[in-house]
Protein backbone atom coordinates (compact mmCIF):
# COMPACT_ATOMS: atom_id res chain seq x y z
CA UNK A 1 0.00 0.00 0.00
CA UNK A 2 2.80 2.36 -0.26
CA UNK A 3 2.76 3.48 -3.05
CA UNK A 4 -0.53 5.03 -2.58
CA UNK A 5 1.56 7.62 -0.70
CA UNK A 6 4.61 8.70 -2.95
CA UNK A 7 4.43 11.59 -5.15
CA UNK A 8 4.04 11.33 -8.43
CA UNK A 9 6.95 10.21 -10.78
CA UNK A 10 10.71 10.28 -8.89
CA UNK A 11 11.09 13.51 -6.80
CA UNK A 12 14.44 14.01 -8.77
CA UNK A 13 13.26 13.82 -12.26
CA UNK A 14 12.66 17.58 -13.71
CA UNK A 15 9.03 18.83 -13.46
CA UNK A 16 8.71 18.74 -17.31
CA UNK A 17 7.86 16.15 -18.28
CA UNK A 18 5.04 15.90 -15.35
CA UNK A 19 3.86 18.75 -17.07
CA UNK A 20 3.09 17.33 -20.70
CA UNK A 21 1.42 14.34 -19.24
CA UNK A 22 -0.79 15.52 -16.46
CA UNK A 23 -1.56 18.89 -17.62
CA UNK A 24 -5.33 18.54 -18.48
CA UNK A 25 -5.93 20.60 -22.36
CA UNK A 26 -9.49 21.37 -23.85
CA UNK A 27 -9.75 18.51 -26.49
CA UNK A 28 -9.45 21.34 -29.44
CA UNK A 29 -5.55 21.56 -28.25
CA UNK A 30 -5.36 18.37 -29.85
CA UNK A 31 -4.76 19.79 -33.38
CA UNK A 32 -2.95 22.64 -32.35
CA UNK A 33 1.44 22.23 -32.36
CA UNK A 34 3.17 23.46 -29.54
CA UNK A 35 4.11 27.42 -28.82
CA UNK A 36 8.13 27.64 -28.57
CA UNK A 37 9.37 30.92 -26.53
CA UNK A 38 11.06 31.76 -29.98
CA UNK A 39 7.68 32.20 -32.32
CA UNK A 40 6.10 33.97 -29.19
CA UNK A 41 8.67 36.55 -29.36
CA UNK A 42 8.60 36.72 -32.74
CA UNK A 43 4.59 37.13 -33.20
CA UNK A 44 4.82 39.37 -30.09
CA UNK A 45 7.16 41.77 -32.02
CA UNK A 46 5.41 41.33 -35.33
CA UNK A 47 2.05 42.41 -33.69
CA UNK A 48 2.94 45.33 -31.20
CA UNK A 49 2.26 48.86 -31.79
CA UNK A 50 5.50 50.42 -30.44
CA UNK A 51 8.32 49.49 -32.75
CA UNK A 52 5.88 49.88 -35.76
CA UNK A 53 5.27 53.14 -34.56
CA UNK A 54 9.26 54.00 -34.46
CA UNK A 55 9.52 52.23 -37.81
CA UNK A 56 6.95 55.01 -38.72
CA UNK A 57 8.72 57.76 -37.58
CA UNK A 58 11.80 57.06 -39.09
CA UNK A 59 10.44 57.16 -42.51
CA UNK A 60 8.87 60.08 -41.86
CA UNK A 61 12.87 61.70 -40.58
CA UNK A 62 13.92 60.22 -43.94
CA UNK A 63 11.49 61.67 -46.24
CA UNK A 64 12.28 64.97 -44.23
CA UNK A 65 15.95 64.83 -44.62
CA UNK A 66 15.73 65.12 -48.54
CA UNK A 67 12.96 67.68 -48.17
CA UNK A 68 15.56 69.80 -45.98
CA UNK A 69 18.63 69.31 -47.94
CA UNK A 70 16.46 71.09 -50.98
CA UNK A 71 16.61 75.16 -52.00
CA UNK A 72 14.00 77.07 -51.05
CA UNK A 73 11.38 77.10 -53.34
CA UNK A 74 11.37 80.85 -55.44
CA UNK A 75 9.02 83.28 -54.38
CA UNK A 76 6.57 85.11 -57.23
CA UNK A 77 5.50 88.27 -56.37
CA UNK A 78 2.49 90.41 -58.46
CA UNK A 79 2.03 94.39 -56.99
CA UNK A 80 0.75 97.51 -58.45
CA UNK A 81 2.81 100.25 -56.99
CA UNK A 82 2.49 103.89 -57.04
CA UNK A 83 -1.89 103.50 -57.85
CA UNK A 84 -2.89 107.10 -57.52
CA UNK A 85 -5.18 107.21 -54.58
CA UNK A 86 -7.16 110.85 -55.46
CA UNK A 87 -7.24 113.56 -57.86
CA UNK A 88 -8.43 113.32 -61.59
CA UNK A 89 -6.25 110.41 -61.84
CA UNK A 90 -8.06 108.42 -59.25
CA UNK A 91 -7.43 104.80 -59.20
CA UNK A 92 -6.08 104.87 -63.12
CA UNK A 93 -3.45 102.30 -63.95
CA UNK A 94 -1.96 104.40 -66.94
CA UNK A 95 -2.21 108.39 -66.72
CA UNK A 96 0.21 108.45 -63.47
CA UNK A 97 3.76 108.14 -64.99
CA UNK A 98 4.42 106.33 -61.33
CA UNK A 99 1.83 104.02 -61.77
CA UNK A 100 3.50 100.49 -62.10
CA UNK A 101 2.28 96.94 -62.34
CA UNK A 102 5.71 94.77 -61.31
CA UNK A 103 6.14 91.35 -61.40
CA UNK A 104 8.91 89.76 -59.41
CA UNK A 105 10.62 86.64 -58.66
CA UNK A 106 12.98 85.89 -55.67
CA UNK A 107 15.07 83.33 -54.68
CA UNK A 108 16.76 82.73 -51.23
CA UNK A 109 20.18 81.42 -51.58
CA UNK A 110 21.18 78.46 -48.72
CA UNK A 111 24.64 77.22 -48.86
CA UNK A 112 25.12 73.69 -49.35
CA UNK A 113 26.44 73.10 -46.09
CA UNK A 114 23.98 74.52 -44.54
CA UNK A 115 21.59 72.51 -46.22
CA UNK A 116 23.59 69.27 -45.99
CA UNK A 117 23.86 69.94 -42.06
CA UNK A 118 19.98 69.86 -42.02
CA UNK A 119 19.83 67.05 -44.06
CA UNK A 120 21.84 65.38 -41.89
CA UNK A 121 19.56 66.07 -38.83
CA UNK A 122 17.04 63.82 -39.85
CA UNK A 123 19.00 61.54 -41.01
CA UNK A 124 20.30 61.00 -37.32
CA UNK A 125 16.57 61.73 -36.12
CA UNK A 126 15.97 58.12 -38.59
CA UNK A 127 18.60 56.54 -36.81
CA UNK A 128 17.78 57.67 -33.79
CA UNK A 129 14.03 56.20 -34.22
CA UNK A 130 15.71 52.73 -36.20
CA UNK A 131 17.32 52.45 -32.16
CA UNK A 132 14.03 52.87 -30.35
CA UNK A 133 12.72 50.55 -32.97
CA UNK A 134 15.48 47.84 -31.74
CA UNK A 135 14.83 49.11 -28.21
CA UNK A 136 10.70 48.78 -28.62
CA UNK A 137 11.57 45.49 -30.04
CA UNK A 138 13.48 44.24 -27.31
CA UNK A 139 11.32 45.00 -24.66
CA UNK A 140 8.40 43.29 -25.92
CA UNK A 141 10.56 39.88 -26.66
CA UNK A 142 11.37 40.32 -23.00
CA UNK A 143 7.61 40.95 -21.80
CA UNK A 144 6.61 37.97 -24.05
CA UNK A 145 9.08 35.77 -22.39
CA UNK A 146 8.39 36.24 -18.95
CA UNK A 147 4.28 36.16 -19.95
CA UNK A 148 5.95 32.85 -21.67
CA UNK A 149 7.71 31.23 -18.19
CA UNK A 150 5.39 32.73 -15.96
CA UNK A 151 2.52 30.59 -18.01
CA UNK A 152 5.22 27.71 -17.56
CA UNK A 153 5.35 27.71 -13.85
CA UNK A 154 1.34 28.40 -13.66
CA UNK A 155 0.97 24.90 -15.65
CA UNK A 156 3.79 23.01 -13.65
CA UNK A 157 2.01 23.88 -10.11
CA UNK A 158 -1.71 22.69 -11.65
CA UNK A 159 -0.14 19.92 -13.57
CA UNK A 160 1.57 19.25 -9.36
CA UNK A 161 -1.11 19.73 -7.46
CA UNK A 162 -4.18 17.39 -10.25
CA UNK A 163 -1.43 14.85 -9.27
CA UNK A 164 -1.35 15.34 -5.54
CA UNK A 165 -5.19 15.00 -5.64
CA UNK A 166 -4.94 11.99 -7.52
CA UNK A 167 -2.97 10.28 -4.80
CA UNK A 168 -4.89 12.08 -1.98
CA UNK A 169 -8.01 10.35 -3.39
CA UNK A 170 -6.53 6.97 -3.42
CA UNK A 171 -5.03 8.02 0.45
CA UNK A 172 -8.59 8.34 1.30
CA UNK A 173 -9.80 5.28 -0.35
CA UNK A 174 -6.86 3.42 1.73
CA UNK A 175 -7.82 4.97 4.91
CA UNK A 176 -11.45 3.78 4.30
CA UNK A 177 -10.15 0.72 3.66
CA UNK A 178 -8.31 -0.20 6.59
CA UNK A 179 -11.22 1.38 9.02
CA UNK A 180 -13.37 -1.40 7.83
CA UNK A 181 -10.84 -3.67 8.40
CA UNK A 182 -9.90 -2.53 11.87
CA UNK A 183 -6.77 -1.16 11.62
CA UNK A 184 -7.60 2.41 11.33
CA UNK A 185 -10.07 4.63 12.88
CA UNK A 186 -12.62 7.82 11.59
CA UNK A 187 -10.21 10.42 12.19
CA UNK A 188 -7.58 8.62 9.83
CA UNK A 189 -10.45 9.02 7.14
CA UNK A 190 -11.16 12.59 7.95
CA UNK A 191 -7.48 13.85 7.91
CA UNK A 192 -7.29 12.58 4.35
CA UNK A 193 -10.64 13.68 3.51
CA UNK A 194 -9.32 17.09 4.81
CA UNK A 195 -6.06 16.51 2.77
CA UNK A 196 -8.08 16.52 -0.53
CA UNK A 197 -10.28 19.52 -0.03
CA UNK A 198 -7.17 21.40 0.70
CA UNK A 199 -5.82 20.35 -2.37
CA UNK A 200 -8.77 21.33 -3.89
CA UNK A 201 -8.81 24.64 -2.64
CA UNK A 202 -5.34 24.90 -3.98
CA UNK A 203 -6.32 24.05 -7.23
CA UNK A 204 -9.12 26.60 -7.53
CA UNK A 205 -6.29 29.31 -6.96
CA UNK A 206 -3.98 27.56 -9.38
CA UNK A 207 -6.40 27.21 -12.13
CA UNK A 208 -7.60 30.75 -11.66
CA UNK A 209 -3.49 31.20 -12.11
CA UNK A 210 -2.92 29.75 -15.38
CA UNK A 211 -5.94 31.19 -16.95
CA UNK A 212 -4.56 34.23 -16.35
CA UNK A 213 -1.02 33.36 -17.34
CA UNK A 214 -2.34 31.69 -20.60
CA UNK A 215 -4.10 35.28 -21.30
CA UNK A 216 -1.49 37.34 -20.38
CA UNK A 217 0.95 35.41 -23.12
CA UNK A 218 -2.35 35.65 -25.62
CA UNK A 219 -2.54 39.28 -25.54
CA UNK A 220 1.10 39.32 -26.60
CA UNK A 221 1.48 36.24 -29.35
CA UNK A 222 -2.87 36.50 -30.37
CA UNK A 223 -2.44 32.55 -30.02
CA UNK A 224 -5.89 30.58 -28.71
CA UNK A 225 -4.95 30.35 -25.54
CA UNK A 226 -5.81 26.41 -25.28
CA UNK A 227 -2.40 25.97 -27.47
CA UNK A 228 0.37 24.33 -25.36
CA UNK A 229 3.99 25.72 -24.61
CA UNK A 230 6.52 23.63 -25.90
CA UNK A 231 9.74 22.98 -24.63
CA UNK A 232 11.94 25.15 -22.45
CA UNK A 233 15.22 26.87 -23.94
CA UNK A 234 18.29 25.41 -21.57
CA UNK A 235 19.23 28.19 -19.24
CA UNK A 236 21.94 26.59 -17.70
CA UNK A 237 24.25 28.79 -20.01
CA UNK A 238 24.17 31.74 -21.39
CA UNK A 239 26.41 33.07 -24.28
CA UNK A 240 26.61 36.67 -22.43
CA UNK A 241 28.48 35.52 -19.94
CA UNK A 242 31.55 34.04 -21.67
CA UNK A 243 32.93 36.88 -22.63
CA UNK A 244 34.03 40.49 -21.42
CA UNK A 245 30.26 42.28 -20.52
CA UNK A 246 31.59 45.43 -21.06
CA UNK A 247 32.78 44.59 -24.59
CA UNK A 248 29.28 44.03 -25.19
CA UNK A 249 27.37 46.63 -23.85
CA UNK A 250 27.66 48.69 -26.67
CA UNK A 251 24.97 46.76 -28.46
CA UNK A 252 22.81 46.96 -25.41
CA UNK A 253 20.05 48.75 -27.49
CA UNK A 254 19.23 51.27 -24.15
CA UNK A 255 22.53 52.23 -24.56
CA UNK A 256 22.39 52.45 -28.49
CA UNK A 257 19.39 54.56 -28.53
CA UNK A 258 21.24 57.35 -26.37
CA UNK A 259 23.87 57.30 -28.28
CA UNK A 260 21.91 57.96 -31.40
CA UNK A 261 19.89 60.25 -29.52
CA UNK A 262 23.19 62.13 -28.80
CA UNK A 263 23.95 62.42 -32.22
CA UNK A 264 20.84 63.79 -33.07
CA UNK A 265 22.07 66.63 -30.33
CA UNK A 266 25.62 66.85 -32.09
CA UNK A 267 23.75 67.26 -35.76
CA UNK A 268 21.80 70.17 -33.85
CA UNK A 269 24.92 72.02 -32.87
CA UNK A 270 26.15 71.47 -36.80
CA UNK A 271 22.72 73.31 -37.89
CA UNK A 272 23.10 75.86 -35.22
CA UNK A 273 26.31 76.84 -36.27
CA UNK A 274 25.77 77.00 -39.60
CA UNK A 275 22.52 79.01 -39.26
CA UNK A 276 24.95 81.87 -37.40
CA UNK A 277 25.55 82.99 -41.23
CA UNK A 278 22.76 84.33 -42.59
CA UNK A 279 21.19 83.29 -46.29
CA UNK A 280 20.80 86.12 -48.59
CA UNK A 281 17.87 86.44 -51.66
CA UNK A 282 18.25 88.06 -54.76
CA UNK A 283 14.82 89.76 -56.41
CA UNK A 284 14.26 90.23 -60.48
CA UNK A 285 11.44 92.81 -61.29
CA UNK A 286 9.43 93.72 -64.25
CA UNK A 287 7.09 96.56 -64.17
CA UNK A 288 4.76 97.82 -66.75
CA UNK A 289 3.96 101.69 -67.04
CA UNK A 290 1.53 103.55 -69.40
CA UNK A 291 1.44 103.26 -72.86
CA UNK A 292 3.54 106.57 -73.16
CA UNK A 293 5.81 105.78 -70.68
CA UNK A 294 9.11 103.48 -70.22
CA UNK A 295 8.81 100.09 -68.76
CA UNK A 296 11.35 99.31 -65.66
CA UNK A 297 13.61 96.61 -64.74
CA UNK A 298 14.51 96.59 -61.03
CA UNK A 299 17.15 93.80 -59.78
CA UNK A 300 17.88 93.70 -55.34
CA UNK A 301 19.62 91.68 -53.00
CA UNK A 302 18.71 91.20 -49.25
CA UNK A 303 20.84 89.68 -46.70
CA UNK A 304 19.82 89.73 -43.41
CA UNK A 305 22.20 91.37 -40.68
CA UNK A 306 22.32 89.49 -37.60
CA UNK A 307 23.08 93.05 -35.24
CA UNK A 308 22.97 90.75 -31.91
CA UNK A 309 24.43 87.23 -33.17
CA UNK A 310 25.83 87.24 -29.13
CA UNK A 311 22.13 87.80 -27.76
CA UNK A 312 20.54 85.17 -30.27
CA UNK A 313 22.67 82.86 -32.83
CA UNK A 314 25.05 82.07 -30.43
CA UNK A 315 22.53 81.74 -27.30
CA UNK A 316 21.31 78.79 -29.67
CA UNK A 317 24.16 77.62 -30.21
CA UNK A 318 25.44 77.26 -26.53
CA UNK A 319 22.09 75.71 -25.82
CA UNK A 320 22.66 73.15 -28.87
CA UNK A 321 25.75 72.19 -27.31
CA UNK A 322 24.74 71.62 -23.42
CA UNK A 323 22.61 69.40 -24.91
CA UNK A 324 24.46 67.30 -26.54
CA UNK A 325 26.61 67.57 -23.39
CA UNK A 326 24.03 66.64 -20.97
CA UNK A 327 23.09 63.41 -23.63
CA UNK A 328 26.50 62.50 -23.24
CA UNK A 329 26.46 62.34 -19.60
CA UNK A 330 23.30 60.47 -19.94
CA UNK A 331 24.84 57.74 -21.58
CA UNK A 332 27.96 57.40 -19.47
CA UNK A 333 25.92 57.11 -16.25
CA UNK A 334 23.36 54.53 -18.06
CA UNK A 335 26.58 52.47 -19.09
CA UNK A 336 27.67 52.15 -15.35
CA UNK A 337 23.88 51.50 -14.60
CA UNK A 338 23.29 48.60 -17.14
CA UNK A 339 26.85 47.13 -16.13
CA UNK A 340 25.93 46.88 -12.60
CA UNK A 341 22.35 45.95 -13.46
CA UNK A 342 23.28 42.72 -15.79
CA UNK A 343 26.20 41.56 -13.32
CA UNK A 344 23.69 41.79 -10.62
CA UNK A 345 21.49 39.59 -13.12
CA UNK A 346 24.33 36.96 -13.85
CA UNK A 347 24.50 36.80 -10.11
CA UNK A 348 21.24 36.40 -9.40
CA UNK A 349 20.52 33.46 -11.93
CA UNK A 350 23.64 31.54 -11.37
CA UNK A 351 22.46 31.78 -7.77
CA UNK A 352 18.99 30.59 -8.85
CA UNK A 353 20.64 27.62 -10.91
CA UNK A 354 22.55 26.61 -7.92
CA UNK A 355 19.96 26.52 -5.44
CA UNK A 356 17.50 24.22 -8.17
CA UNK A 357 20.51 21.96 -8.19
CA UNK A 358 20.87 21.94 -4.68
CA UNK A 359 16.43 21.06 -4.05
CA UNK A 360 17.18 18.44 -6.97
CA UNK A 361 20.32 16.78 -5.47
CA UNK A 362 19.52 17.08 -2.07
CA UNK A 363 16.68 18.35 -0.44
CA UNK A 364 14.00 16.41 -2.98
CA UNK A 365 15.34 13.23 -1.91
CA UNK A 366 15.49 13.77 1.89
CA UNK A 367 11.80 15.13 1.71
CA UNK A 368 11.25 11.21 -0.06
CA UNK A 369 12.72 9.91 2.25
CA UNK A 370 11.07 11.50 4.86
CA UNK A 371 7.57 10.72 3.31
CA UNK A 372 8.59 6.88 3.00
CA UNK A 373 9.69 6.74 6.85
CA UNK A 374 6.29 8.29 7.75
CA UNK A 375 4.57 6.17 5.51
CA UNK A 376 6.74 3.09 7.48
CA UNK A 377 5.69 4.10 11.02
CA UNK A 378 2.26 5.00 10.44
CA UNK A 379 2.04 0.97 8.76
CA UNK A 380 3.79 -0.32 11.91
CA UNK A 381 1.21 1.47 13.87
CA UNK A 382 4.36 3.75 15.31
CA UNK A 383 3.15 6.92 14.23
CA UNK A 384 -0.27 8.82 13.16
CA UNK A 385 -1.47 9.54 9.72
CA UNK A 386 -1.17 12.51 10.75
CA UNK A 387 2.53 12.15 10.34
CA UNK A 388 2.03 11.04 6.81
CA UNK A 389 0.03 13.74 5.35
CA UNK A 390 2.69 16.86 7.08
CA UNK A 391 5.55 14.79 5.28
CA UNK A 392 3.54 14.85 1.81
CA UNK A 393 2.92 18.46 2.55
CA UNK A 394 6.31 19.55 3.30
CA UNK A 395 6.94 17.77 0.40
CA UNK A 396 4.44 19.17 -2.31
CA UNK A 397 5.52 22.39 -0.78
CA UNK A 398 9.08 21.74 -1.55
CA UNK A 399 8.18 20.90 -5.53
CA UNK A 400 6.20 24.47 -5.39
CA UNK A 401 9.62 25.82 -4.28
CA UNK A 402 11.62 24.22 -7.03
CA UNK A 403 8.76 25.62 -9.32
CA UNK A 404 9.32 29.04 -7.96
CA UNK A 405 13.29 28.64 -7.93
CA UNK A 406 13.56 27.72 -11.50
CA UNK A 407 10.52 30.55 -12.22
CA UNK A 408 13.33 32.94 -10.64
CA UNK A 409 16.34 31.30 -12.90
CA UNK A 410 14.12 31.90 -15.79
CA UNK A 411 13.40 35.24 -15.09
CA UNK A 412 16.85 36.37 -15.31
CA UNK A 413 17.92 34.05 -18.02
CA UNK A 414 15.26 36.36 -20.11
CA UNK A 415 16.92 39.39 -18.62
CA UNK A 416 20.43 38.40 -20.51
CA UNK A 417 18.53 36.98 -23.05
CA UNK A 418 17.44 39.78 -24.43
CA UNK A 419 19.86 42.47 -23.14
CA UNK A 420 21.36 42.47 -26.46
CA UNK A 421 19.53 42.58 -29.76
CA UNK A 422 18.12 39.39 -31.81
CA UNK A 423 18.62 39.43 -35.90
CA UNK A 424 14.98 40.70 -36.24
CA UNK A 425 15.35 43.74 -33.77
CA UNK A 426 16.86 46.01 -36.03
CA UNK A 427 15.88 47.25 -39.42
Amino acid sequence: MSWLFRLSGDARAPLSALVLLLVAWPASSASLSPLSLAEAQQRAVARAAAPTAADLRARAAREMAVAAAQRPDPVLGLSLVNLPADGPDRFSTTRDFMTMRSVSLMQTFTRDDKRQARADRYLREAEAEQAEYTLRSTDVRREVSLAWFQRRAAEQRLALLQAQRTEARLQVDAAVAAQRAGRGGSTDVLMARDAVAQIDQALLAAEAAVATARRDLARWTDEPVERPLGDPPTMDRHGLVDRPLAEQLAQHPGLAQLAAREAVAVSAVAVARAEREPDWSAELMFSQRGSRYSNMVSIGVSVPLPWDRPQRQDRELGARLAQADALREERVELEREVLAMVEGWIDGWRAALARRALIDREREPLAQQRVEAALAAYRGGAAPLGAVLDARRAALALRMERIDVELDAARLWAGLDTLIPAAGDAR
